[in-house]
């Protein structure tokens, strides 16, 4: 089940919101959790029983862990609940990689392929195998004391406003929320803003721009069948269609992904939980590090405080700095898909943060605000072919059209609508970069109205959420980009 689907839009929300706000308190965090399950199960039914199983070993091994005095036998627990998540996320997201890879090899020695059955990745995976991580090591660090209850912690692990596809929450920032947490009408009434806001970023934005942008390119994954005409198509590009294809991509990414964290986070508020923001508007970032300090940023706290620390951060040197934060973004790009085209994308950012240290940040406060700007996200747009496109070959001929400098025979065909939210999109990409819209963004996202600014928004966020649905109808269905991750 997706956020932007008629049954969670029609069915599901209006009814789990109708009975958990007219159960008692006490009952609600039961309510919450067998709906998360539902939720699961209703797009991956075949999953719901390990994910149930591994979150009750990882419970358990959590309490163990806490009780024990030997540092020895603390430090045994503490690895294996982590190796649970890991080791299933390992096998379900990187062993049909492993497999094409090691008979890759041997075909290359002259060996006879190995054979095996193609393994079905289960949804949310990566993001909920992480949160079994923090909470383990929040808990052996002593950051927050364990969940006493085991459908405490199994909500944490299977909420639905965010077990799909983030934000990655950290135990610690939800740890007393779980516990205990107030839901007013005030953060009803602003959550469903935030969650009609996100609605709109995807289904009037992302998914607009996504459909002309799949007419062009395809899926995401290509059939061996369709490779021979995607490689016709795309070596014939002119270099102003590869550009308009590129940005098109770029502003669906952020739009998909950004709308999935706005509805989650708004789902979360009405109930009282304070999800941690995922984005704060990355395409005015004036650097790749600033960049990454704008996308996706409950991943990037999660691979600085269990990942970039832990290897030893900047404690051990320069050259080992350099080497610690591009490993990190290599790995960033391989958690993003098993796929060489995610460890190049990982690795692209990975080297330009580390030019970013030795030299780019000084040449980009000499060269002004707006040009950074441009720059930045030039090179983030381009970065993003090696991220949709999964062949590499494929990627490096499109990034060649982009700087083919041929501007004969533009093919982005599409109708006025197409371009309006096009404008739109880059509109809204970079608004902040003005004072005025750094206050209305303030305002719409985080700040409490009054009590009549409630009934005009609510009037307004009502009618765009049956708008929403209306479109949603008139259209085809598209899921979210980083369901597949």
């Amino acid at each position: 089940m997706v956020f932007s689907s008629n049954v969670f839009l029609l069915y599901f929300m209006p009814v789990f919101f109708l009975v958990y706000f007219i159960l008692p308190r006490k009952a609600r965090n039961y309510f919450l959790l067998l709906a998360s399950l539902v939720f699961y199960a209703y797009g991956a039914p075949e999953f719901i029983i390990q994910l149930i199983v591994s979150t009750i070993a990882s419970f358990y091994l959590v309490r163990w862990m806490n009780k024990v005095e030997q540092l020895r036998l603390k430090k045994l627990l503490c690895g294996v609940s982590i190796a649970i998540p890991i080791g299933l996320l390992l096998f379900y997201k990187y062993g049909n990689f492993t497999m094409e890879n090691l008979n890759a090899l041997l075909g290359l020695a002259g060996h006879v392929p190995l054979q095996w059955k193609k393994i079905l990745l289960p949804i949310g995976i990566s993001f909920f195998s992480f949160q079994s991580v923090t909470y383990t090591l929040d808990t052996y660090r002593k950051v927050n004391k364990p969940l006493e209850r085991l459908s405490d912690y199994m909500l944490y692990i299977t909420m639905f406003p965010q077990l799909i596809a983030g934000p990655i929450v950290r135990y610690c920032d939800v740890a007393e929320q779980i516990r205990q947490r107030e839901s007013t009408l005030a953060d009803r009434l602003q959550g469903f803003y935030r969650f009609v806001i996100g609605l709109c970023k995807k289904i009037l934005i992302a998914d607009v721009i996504g459909f002309r942008v799949d007419q062009m390119l395809g899926p995401a994954v290509l059939d061996v069948s369709e490779v021979g005409n995607f490689v016709a198509r795309i070596s014939t590009l002119d270099t102003g269609t590869a550009w308009l294809i590129a940005l098109a991509y770029t502003f669906q990414i952020y739009f998909d992904f950004a709308g999935y964290s706005d509805m989650a986070i708004g789902l979360g508020g009405m109930m009282g939980f304070k999800f941690p923001e995922n984005f704060d508007n990355p395409y005015t970032s004036r650097s790749i590090t600033e960049f990454w300090r704008r996308w996706h940023k409950t991943l990037g706290a999660f691979i600085m405080n269990y990942l970039y620390i832990p290897l030893g951060g900047n404690r051990k040197g320069k050259g080992r700095t350099y080497l610690n934060l591009w490993l990190c973004f290599l790995l960033s790009g391989l958690w993003h898909g098993a796929s060489w085209n995610f460890v190049i994308w990982g690795a692209l950012h990975g080297l330009f943060i580390c030019a970013d240290k030795l030299f780019l940040n000084k040449v980009m406060k000499k060269i002004g605000a707006v040009p950074s700007v441009v720059l930045t996200f030039l090179t983030v747009t381009v970065i993003w072919v090696f991220f949709r496109i999964e062949d590499f070959g494929m990627a490096w001929i499109f990034v060649t059209r982009l700087f083919a400098f041929d501007f004969s025979g533009f093919a982005f065909v599409g109708n006025a609508h197409v371009y309006t939210i096009l404008v739109m999109a880059a509109f809204f990409s970079f608004l902040t970069l003005t004072g005025w819209g750094k206050r209305l963004e303030q305002k719409v996202y985080y700040t409490d109205f009054t009590d009549r600014q409630h009934i005009w928004v609510w009037i307004i966020a009502a009618f765009a959420y049956f708008f929403c649905i209306a479109a949603l109808n008139a259209t085809s269905f598209s899921p979210f980009i980083y369901f597949r991750f």
